[in-house]
């Protein structure tokens, strides 16, 4: 058995403190999640933990692990390295209650880029027409597709601590993989949102978005080919 200590930062809808357990193990090849767990259900049931797949599927269960922004139930004992784990909520998020934060505004942002394909009604469906796509057209956005909205790269993105307005990574990462298909024609109703103040262009290329994507997406170049695309005056 390993012994470790946990120390939780918590906060019950009026005040924030921090909290320490004492937790034995039987392997470090345990992940974060599974001792957070552990501790709700042997010492204190008041603990608030969001999540779900425990697949790295999900992404319900984001938050701050030793200074880094990760997914609990990916992140495993062994790679910390550590007898002593510190925990908060993700940076940058609203929290509703201990480590569960609020991710709406993160969604609303999603929503408002219109992360999906944009073509004529008529088109799509009073036409038997389909919309074929070339593995060299697939390959131009497969990698941002990956994207599970776990809101790690809006907790990691420096913008966003003294901007709230900054659309972010996430949602900037959805509007290049739609507009870079080549079956949609949406680029100029998003051009509209991304090439603004709190668009693209307050991004200062910081990258940690990108260094702390759970899934191998990098939001960061997405940004940078947002930027190249309004400044061709093209489409991605």
């Amino acid at each position: 058995m390993k012994s470790l200590v946990v120390k939780v930062k918590r906060f019950d809808g009026s005040r924030t403190w921090w909290q320490e357990y004492k937790v034995e193990v039987p392997s470090e090849k345990i992940s974060v999640l599974d001792v957070l767990v552990k501790i709700k259900e042997e010492q204190d049931p008041t603990l608030a933990v969001r999540y779900s797949c425990r697949m790295a599927i999900c992404g319900s269960c984001g938050m701050v692990i030793n200074g880094v922004p990760r997914l609990a139930c990916q992140t495993l004992l062994s790679e910390l390295g550590d007898s002593r784990i510190v925990v908060e909520p993700l940076w940058n998020h609203k929290v509703v209650k201990d480590l569960v934060v609020d991710l709406e505004p993160d969604f609303e942002k999603v929503r408002a880029v219109k992360p999906y394909i944009i073509r004529d009604v008529k088109e799509i469906y009073e036409s038997d027409k389909e919309f074929g796509q070339k593995p060299e057209e697939l390959e131009r956005y497969y990698n941002f597709a990956y994207c599970i909205q776990c809101g790690l790269c809006m907790a990691a993105c420096p913008i966003l601590g003294s901007n709230d307005k900054f659309l972010g990574p996430m949602a900037l990462n959805a509007a290049y993989r739609w507009s870079a298909d080549s079956r949609d024609k949406g680029w100029e109703e998003r051009k509209k949102l991304i090439d603004t103040e709190d668009g693209v262009w307050p991004c200062h290329l910081a990258y940690t978005c990108s260094a702390v994507c759970p899934r191998g997406v990098d939001p960061g170049y997405a940004i940078q080919l947002l930027k190249a695309a309004i400044l061709r005056r093209r489409k991605p």
